[in-house]
């Protein structure tokens, strides 16, 4: 994957945290392990981990507010929640705070690592960017990771930036959960609720009134549509 990748994980229950931390750093991954929100909070103020893996419940600081805390200052840090909270509404209710991915507990190692790779290529790719461009109201310029709407320029996560720029890349095309998982996340299957909650978050930002979308339409039973045609 080229340079090292750095992760920071933090997590409160001690067995977890020193089987992440080895599982890593015996794959090359350099790891930094902390069991406080207070602490994590204190170290992301000078440190900018490749990925940063949260669990939600800490002590001092929770993981949720960390997450916004860190979205905040730092929007582009791919974010990872672990979560003991298995059902569907508390995994978006993690993901709206801001989180790139979750995994559930118990996970397996593996599939944690597998999810820190995908979110440090997407970040690292090297792409043949194409040239500045315009949509309506939007304008892009991929080979720097910019998006403007309405001539201001617009504050992203990467993977909003990445949502955004995929939905301008295919104006009114019927997208599926699925096509967007797989054209976003890179992922050939996964939780569709991922994709509902980022797509809501995007809204937050672009639409003028979020409760009455002009730009990102739902096209029941079937997906998503962007168009900046007139108001539907």
């Amino acid at each position: 994957m080229g340079a090292r990748v750095e992760v920071m994980v933090v997590e409160d229950d001690e067995t977890v945290l020193g089987v992440v931390s080895d599982y890593l750093g015996g794959r090359g991954y350099a790891v930094t392990a902390l069991r406080d929100g207070l602490v994590a909070r204190d170290a992301l103020r000078t440190a900018r981990p490749d990925v940063l893996v949260l669990d939600r419940m800490l002590p001092g600081v929770s993981g949720d507010e960390l997450c916004r805390q860190v979205r905040a200052t730092a929007p582009r840090t791919p974010i990872i929640m672990l979560t003991a909270l298995d059902t569907v509404e508390q995994r978006i209710d993690g993901l709206e705070h801001g989180a790139d991915d979750y995994v559930a507990k118990p996970f397996a190692l593996r599939e944690l690592q597998l999810r820190i790779d995908a979110l440090v290529r997407r970040s690292r790719a090297v792409h043949v960017s194409p040239a500045p461009f315009s949509l309506g109201p939007f304008r892009v310029d991929a080979a720097h990771r910019r998006i403007w709407a309405d001539g201001a320029e617009m504050t992203l996560t990467a993977r909003e930036y990445e949502l955004f720029l995929f939905l301008l890349q295919n104006p009114d095309r019927t997208l599926t959960r699925d096509d967007i998982l797989h054209g976003v996340w890179g992922w050939s299957f996964g939780e569709v609720s991922t994709v509902t909650v980022h797509v809501r978050r995007l809204r937050e930002k672009i639409e003028p009134e979020p409760r009455y979308p002009r730009y990102l339409l739902t096209e029941w039973g079937r997906g998503y549509r962007f168009t900046v045609g007139a108001a539907a």
